[in-house]
């Protein structure tokens, strides 16, 4: 329920949620890109530049959502398709 709230995001960074379906941006102090995406990493919903104090409709077919700093998702589309790597330390 936390997410991004009293955290802020540097260029080449992001969150992931999962499971997620739905995101708000209550309690932030500004906007994120919102990437939502299916089981196969295909992107179903976008919501670029989320102001905040905003909730986003519900996406059934969503099972991650991945948030970015605002402008990240530029030419990302709905259909695209992620590429997600594990990131091991």
């Amino acid at each position: 329920m936390r997410g991004l709230i009293g955290y802020g995001l540097k260029p080449g960074e992001g969150l992931l949620l999962s499971p997620c379906r739905q995101v708000h941006t209550f309690g932030m102090s500004y906007p994120i890109d919102v990437v939502f995406c299916d089981r196969r990493w295909l992107v179903v919903h976008l919501v670029k530049e989320m102001v905040p104090r905003r909730i986003t409709r519900l996406v059934p077919r969503s099972r991650a959502v991945v948030e970015l700093p605002a402008g990240s998702a530029a030419g990302l589309e709905v259909g695209d398709r992620l590429l997600v790597e594990e990131l091991r330390l």
